[in-house]
């Protein structure tokens, strides 16, 4: 950039990516991009999936797939140019000069491993430290990174973490050889509000700790505002607008970069929702709920977690009541106990004015028809042999509903509500987008005609412009066929977006209650304020624009 200060930490001009295509041919993931960071700068880089920032992010870590290739310009690290190094000499610098925090910690770490030797193993590769202190100083580093009981922690597997603990470890192993850059692809995508928050915090003190410099790959422009002093804007591979982060949030340019924010939910300005109807009775009405689960034995002695604790709310017709909270805090166990797919310990459930906590056989299988489940995530919830048609189509066929050509006519009619294109039903899940993979699970949600929907995390996986065009599909169906909906979120942004009613969830008890507005303006409990302090663009890092 024209008129900085000094010279970029790292300075990327004309980079192109491709990977292999059909017919032989390339497929261009990243092309003639310019980027530049500053030493302790955060620069943000947001997109959608497919817009080529974690393909970015692999080049400058040295890290592309199999068959990924750069095909011109050049990625320069203070006087190296990283694009020119052998892998050998790329092996000194990634890790001891550029940290990676990877997205996923589930993939990341070795599972039959303990978690100390992992971090300690980066120690040793870098130099940091020799056998005989390599487990001391995994410890401080785990310690350095956030992690509570460091000691005990160092001794457990990454299945007995929880998924914040987990990449907080990650973190560990980042800044394990100090590097003067780390590059962080999605670090918090799958985390809570509130542990997202915490990590994010964790890093930002580190980076003034070490005066380290940090590209934050995000598709989220909330965290981008909290976190970076740039944002660079990315679509099909191309930077589309870069700047100051003040600048791209109050007076963005490219139409792109416009509709990524008017995307974004947020908890202001929340969408104008059509009142539930009046009823003399509630469609759900839950008493009562306890759901425990057995744990393995501490010392000899067998003990159990209380998931669901004294759980009792209403879903009115035609209305939506969201739960929200941590990982943890028993939102989906009490979904699956509403949809009677796990046996509560006590408690009633009551559906449409009968109690159906016991019921079974026949009863329960016709009750299935009545109430629907939308999964999270679009990408495994299909079945990949079946077509889109097949896939609408098999609760019908299940239930014996209809004749052939009668599931047909009604296949197309649920393809067209959801706004299907004309040839999505010839096709199969893995050629359809994220959010027409969500549009083919809402169909075959709606394929029986439910009373009621619950909706597990149904857009947490979606990118910002197809969440909301997610959400204002289940708004529309709600106005005209007059669903239910239990919403289960983390994402108190979203839920603003599609709740009448709000239940916030803490260690399986259901801590506050009440309508979205009051909740939202007005929190009562403690962890419902926090909840709301730890969404992104509520906060600003020191030295961010204000």
């Amino acid at each position: 950039m024209d008129g900085e200060p000094m010279t970029p930490l790292l300075s990327i001009s004309g980079l192109s990516v491709s990977y292999p295509g059909v017919a032989g041919r390339r497929r261009s993931a990243v092309r003639d991009l310019d980027l530049t960071v500053r030493a302790g700068e955060v620069v943000a880089v947001v997109g959608e999936s497919g817009s080529g920032k974690s393909t970015t992010a692999h080049a400058i870590t040295g890290l592309l797939p199999t068959g990924g290739r750069i095909d011109g310009g050049e990625i320069r690290f203070g006087h190296l140019d990283l694009h020119r190094l052998s892998s050998r000499q790329f092996r000194a610098v990634r890790g001891r000069r550029i940290g990676l925090i990877p997205q996923d910690p589930t993939v990341s770490l070795n599972p039959i491993q303990r978690i100390g030797p992992q971090v300690a193993e980066a120690l040793l590769v870098h130099g940091r430290a020799d056998r005989r202190t390599a487990a001391s100083r995994a410890v401080s580093l785990l310690e350095r990174a956030g992690v509570p009981e460091p000691d005990r922690r160092a001794r457990q597997y990454p299945h007995e973490l929880s998924g914040g603990l987990r990449q907080r470890v990650l973190i560990a192993i980042a800044i394990a050889a100090e590097p003067t850059l780390i590059v962080a692809d999605e670090p918090t995508s799958a985390l809570d509000v509130t542990v997202q928050r915490r990590i994010l915090d964790h890093l930002d003190q580190l980076r003034a700790e070490l005066g380290t410099a940090m590209i934050l790959i995000t598709h989220d422009l909330a965290v981008a505002a909290d976190r970076a002093q740039r944002i660079v804007v990315m679509s099909q591979g191309r930077v589309v607008e870069t700047g100051p982060t003040a600048r791209i949030l109050e007076a963005p340019e490219h139409p792109y970069t416009q509709r990524l924010l008017r995307s974004a939910p947020a908890l202001a300005n929340p969408r104008p929702l059509a009142p539930p109807p009046a009823a003399d009775r509630p469609l759900v009405e839950v008493s009562h709920l306890v759901k425990s689960y057995p744990m393995p034995t501490v010392g000899g002695r067998a003990t159990t977690i209380t998931a669901v604790d004294d759980v009792s709310f209403r879903i009115g017709r035609g209305e939506t009541l969201a739960l929200v909270g941590e990982s943890g805090s028993g939102k989906s166990t009490t979904a699956r106990l509403v949809l009677r797919l796990s046996e509560p310990d006590a408690g009633l459930v009551h559906f449409d004015g009968d109690d159906i906590t016991g019921v079974r056989g026949r009863t329960l299988r016709a009750l299935r028809r009545r109430m629907q489940l939308i999964y999270q995530n679009p990408y495994a919830s299909l079945d990949p042999r079946f077509t889109v048609g097949e896939v609408i189509a098999e609760p019908l066929r299940v239930f014996g509903v209809g004749t052939r050509a009668e599931r047909r006519l009604r296949v197309a009619e649920l393809a067209d509500r959801v706004a299907l294109p004309d040839d999505a039903l010839r096709r199969r899940p893995a050629e359809l987008s994220g959010g027409q993979r969500q549009r083919v699970a809402v169909a075959r949600a709606l394929a029986l005609s439910p009373d009621l929907v619950v909706c597990d995390e149904p857009v947490s996986a979606l990118d910002v412009s197809v969440q909301a065009q997610v959400l204002e599909l289940l708004a529309q169906l709600q106005a005209d066929l007059g669903l239910s909906y239990l919403f289960i979120s983390h994402d108190l942004a979203v839920v603003r977006q599609i709740a009448h009613r709000v239940g916030v969830m803490q260690g399986g008890r259901l801590v506050e209650l009440g309508p979205a507005e009051q909740v939202f303006r007005d929190p009562r409990h403690a962890y419902t304020k926090e909840l709301l302090a730890s969404v992104p663009g509520t906060v600003r890092p020191e030295g961010a624009p204000r």
